[in-house]
């Protein structure tokens, strides 16, 4: 946090305040050519106001993300806005008692964040003497900074490649290196700062990169995330340098992950794939065939087509090994996409299948009400986060944010569920009292008149929100996949499958055990029996339409974190969603469940074989012939009626 000159007066009472530059160091009036660092400052007792301006900066940048203080003198007093997640607290307090607060705490985290901060000037030391030794000297002491395990290392070899390592000579004649940052410097093997004019750069050479690119490589096999262990190991290993088995052995005996040690033991048995000694290479290669070691596919092909009998024979079982995991592990990720696929779908459809299906309304404005969904989400997603800019109708709208940051911004998506859901429930609501209850009995006037409601729909989206799509960024418990067995899976998508399985048991339990879904199948079955027994069927299917609506726009908010949000988003889905009820029965949530899933597994596995046109082509001849086969699709509707 910066304050102003006439503010520092104000906590001084009196007098010219000194001014703090990002590098801590100090200037007056009185002393303009005497700079002194922070720890001189506090050595000689600073003033007050130099404490505040000091330790407010380095405490802002610690406290940010969760308070916010604004300071607005006024008079004598001086009016603290704190901005924090639990609302917004407004307090007037004198400005000698804020004085000594900001004071008391400020020293407090300034010392906090000194600790935090501690230069390692063990490493330090090492390092500046890898930069100043040279020949052979210099490329061992460069390659030994690996085993300080410090990330240190990283950034001052990072720095040093880029050319901004400068040497400075002392009074003595000692060679000093040190790194400029903006208009700051400090030394590396201390981190003090240092005034140097020098422009000399510490010099590289071709054989001191690659010594420095790999010291960065051979410092990330301490790294504490095993996944980056692993992929530094496997890195590494495709070399095939045999310098690397020592210390991959080494780190064998110490490492207690497992899988950081199956990549050591792949990584072993790569490099001991270019050894001359035949015994070696048939042990490694039947090591990566026991390990299925995809990676090593191609390496074992070589080993293959060896002119050594022995391990041309050996080489083709352990291809003929792995090649078949390979399919194992294709197989179950198609499997998984083709069930991700389906569950996006099924929360699609489910909507669709109880306006269409129990209602007998064909609503084209279907997707429509996912995009609704989607844009809740997305002005959820901002208004959480730094707020929301929109031209609407020709008019600038600035919606301000919560400013929220880490978990707390994250939990927007549990917030945005909800309210996509009662978004485009309202809307369908408003969408069947305007349009709707006039067509039931009229299903050509009523597909003609939601299509044109989706057209005009789609324009109002571009109106507000603009003709190109928009991201919603995921929460970090949505992102990323982890690994089974090499076969890859999303949280995203993990996430959708389950919420997938909650909606449709939620659904199923409203219409078979609860009031609300006895009277909607009443009327669904008998409109006319179900009204001369005095239940209200306008009401009924004003919640009917609102409930298939909504579930629509908890399947926009789910699709919200997989692409993009667009005007155009619900029409990718519509002719899906329609091809899904049909197939699975129309009016029947067990067969919309068993066709989703079916459409997605037959899908993802027709498109690597395929392609993506071919395979979706393949699957709507598929559909068109199936219906033909079994018009009512795989759980026909049964009726007591004489049509049925």
């Amino acid at each position: 946090m910066m304050f102003a000159e006439e503010n520092f007066a104000a906590f001084q009472g009196a007098g010219e305040a000194p001014v703090c530059d990002h590098t801590g160091r100090v200037s007056n009036d009185e002393n303009p050519q005497n700079p002194h660092d922070l720890k001189g400052w506090l050595k000689n007792g600073p003033s007050p106001a130099f404490l505040v301006s000091h330790v407010s900066q380095r405490t802002y940048f610690l406290l940010a993300p969760w308070c916010r203080t604004i300071f607005q003198p006024t008079n004598n007093m001086l009016l603290v806005r704190q901005h924090t997640k639990m609302g917004l607290i407004f307090s007037l307090m004198r400005c000698n008692w804020l004085r000594n607060f900001m004071l008391v705490v400020g020293c407090l985290f300034s010392a906090f964040t000194v600790v935090a901060d501690e230069y390692d000037k063990e490493t330090g030391a090492l390092i500046a003497a890898a930069i100043i030794a040279e020949g052979d000297e210099q490329i061992s002491q460069i390659e030994a900074l690996s085993d300080t395990g410090s990330d240190l290392v990283a950034d001052i070899l990072t720095k040093w490649r880029q050319g901004r390592v400068l040497l400075h000579e002392d009074a003595s004649g000692a060679l000093i290196p040190f790194v400029r940052e903006d208009d700051s410097a400090f030394r590396v093997d201390n981190g003090e700062l240092i005034e140097s004019e020098s422009t000399t750069s510490a010099e590289t050479s071709s054989q001191i990169r690659r010594s420095m690119r790999k010291a960065i490589d051979f410092l990330a096999l301490s790294d504490p995330s095993p996944s980056t262990r692993s992929s530094a190991i496997i890195k590494l290993s495709q070399a095939q340098n045999p310098e690397l088995l020592p210390v991959l052995e080494r780190k064998l005996e110490t490492e207690q992950n497992s899988s950081v040690q199956r990549s050591i033991r792949q990584g072993i048995a790569i490099i001991q794939l270019a050894n001359v000694d035949t015994d070696i290479r048939i042990a490694a290669i039947e090591e990566l065939a026991d390990q299925n070691s995809m990676i090593a596919l191609d390496l074992l092909k070589r080993q293959a087509a060896d002119e050594n009998p022995q391990i041309a024979r050996a080489g083709a079982s352990a291809v003929r090994s792995v090649e078949s995991y390979v399919q194992t592990v294709d197989f179950l990720g198609t499997i998984f996409r083709g069930i991700s696929l389906g569950s996006i779908l099924l929360v699609v459809a489910l909507g669709l299948a109880i306006t269409f299906g129990l209602m007998g309304v064909i609503n084209m404005a279907h997707g429509e009400m996912m995009v609704v969904g989607a844009y809740t989400t997305y002005m959820v997603h901002n208004i959480f986060g730094s707020g929301l800019y929109l031209t609407a109708f020709g008019m600038n709208l600035n919606i301000p944010g919560i400013g929220l940051s880490g978990t707390a911004f994250e939990m927007y998506f549990v917030v945005a569920i909800p309210l996509s859901f009662l978004t485009a429930a309202l809307v369908g609501i408003g969408l069947e009292r305007s349009v709707i209850r006039f067509l039931y009995t009229r299903p050509l006037e009523s597909l003609m008149a939601t299509w044109g409601v989706s057209l005009v729909l789609q324009q109002l989206f571009r109106m507000i929100f603009g003709s190109n799509n928009v991201q919603v960024y995921s929460p970090s418990w949505l992102s990323g996949t982890f690994m089974v067995h090499d076969v890859s899976l999303g949280w995203n998508r993990l996430f959708v499958i389950g919420f997938a399985v909650v909606i449709v048991l939620a659904v199923w339990l409203l219409l078979t055990r609860t009031p609300l879904g006895l009277l909607i199948r009443a009327v669904m079955q008998n409109r006319e029996m179900a009204a001369c027994m005095g239940v209200r069927t306008e009401r009924v299917n004003m919640l009917t339409f609102g409930l298939g609506s909504g579930l629509a726009g908890l399947a926009g908010a789910f699709l919200s974190q997989i692409g993009n949000v667009g005007p155009s988003l619900g029409q990718s889905y519509i002719v899906d969603c329609f091809m899904t009820v049909v197939v699975g029965g129309v009016g029947n949530i067990v067969g919309t469940v068993v066709s989703a899933m079916s459409i997605g597994i037959v899908d993802q596995t027709l498109q690597p074989i395929l392609g993506p046109v071919m395979g979706k082509i393949t699957v709507l001849v598929a559909i068109i012939l199936f219906l033909q086969w079994k018009p009512g699709g795989l759980f026909p509707s049964k009726s007591r009626s004489l049509e049925g």
